[in-house]
């Protein structure tokens, strides 16, 4: 069984964002980097298969600079057993489309069974690179998974769809899945799997070669949110701050005109 696991390097959460020079996405210097969360799920789902059948190869794909080796190394250390870079200093200037064709350019030849993405990205967050994938590959895909299980080469599954609601769906393989929180626990290397992840194959490929294509949406510019005016707080004894808050109701709102 050959399995694909596709993920994205982003920046901490928590990381103080600038935008950049050009004001088109954010800078990218002293930032904190690590793998895109959803694609943690993406990662252990496709080990725990792996680990499952018995008999499967398992490749890590990453697109981005040289950085994103380092992340990809940790896919590598939880349990995939080669990586595929794809080296591209600008992806931040490609669109889903884009992203998604070059995932496709390396995956048409490969005839995977089975190719695992993240629902969406930390960053970008479009939630559309995987079902684009699937798409342009010509094979089903199930989305937002919060359940998973496989068995004779069909999947069975459950998606959180809107208002906390999940359907159980199912499909035969080859397809296409993408992971939502909450659908496994993902695993922290071992040491001894860090230090073999350092041995694991990993290839690196311009990404000319994979024949990219034009992006369809142009991002013109990004800007921080507007700051918003401050709230207000209160003092004193809990009758008066009643009368109070009643007062700045009626002034200032409509909920107790």
């Amino acid at each position: 069984m050959k399995i694909l696991v596709c993920i994205k390097q982003v920046p901490d959460m928590e990381s103080k964002f600038k935008v950049n020079a050009a004001g088109n996405w954010y800078e990218e210097t002293d930032l904190a980097w690590r793998m895109n969360e959803y694609d943690e799920y993406a990662v252990e789902q496709a080990v725990q298969l792996k680990q499952q059948v018995g008999e499967a190869d398992l490749t890590v794909l990453c697109i981005g600079p040289e950085r994103v080796k380092e992340t990809m190394k940790k896919a590598l250390a939880m349990g995939c057993d080669r990586g595929f870079h794809i080296g591209d200093d600008e992806n931040h200037l490609k669109d889903p489309f884009a992203i998604a064709a070059l995932i496709a350019n390396y995956a048409q030849d490969q005839t995977f069974d089975l190719i695992f993405t993240g629902m969406q990205s930390q960053d970008r967050g479009s939630a559309q690179v995987g079902v684009l994938v699937a798409e342009m590959l010509g094979i089903p895909s199930l989305t937002t998974l919060v359940e998973f299980s496989y068995a004779d080469g069909t999947i069975n599954a459950k998606r959180e769809l809107e208002g906390g609601i999940k359907a159980k769906v199912s499909c035969a393989t080859p397809a296409l899945v993408t992971c939502q929180l909450g659908l496994n626990t993902p695993r922290y290397p071992t040491l001894p799997n860090i230090m073999k992840a350092k041995k694991k194959e990993m290839i690196s490929t311009p990404v000319a070669e994979l024949h990219p294509k034009d992006p369809l949406l142009e991002v013109l510019q990004v800007a921080p949110p507007e700051k918003k005016g401050g709230g207000l707080i209160l003092e004193g004894d809990p009758a008066d701050l009643a009368d109070q808050v009643i007062k700045m109701l009626k002034e200032k709102t409509t909920a107790l005109a």
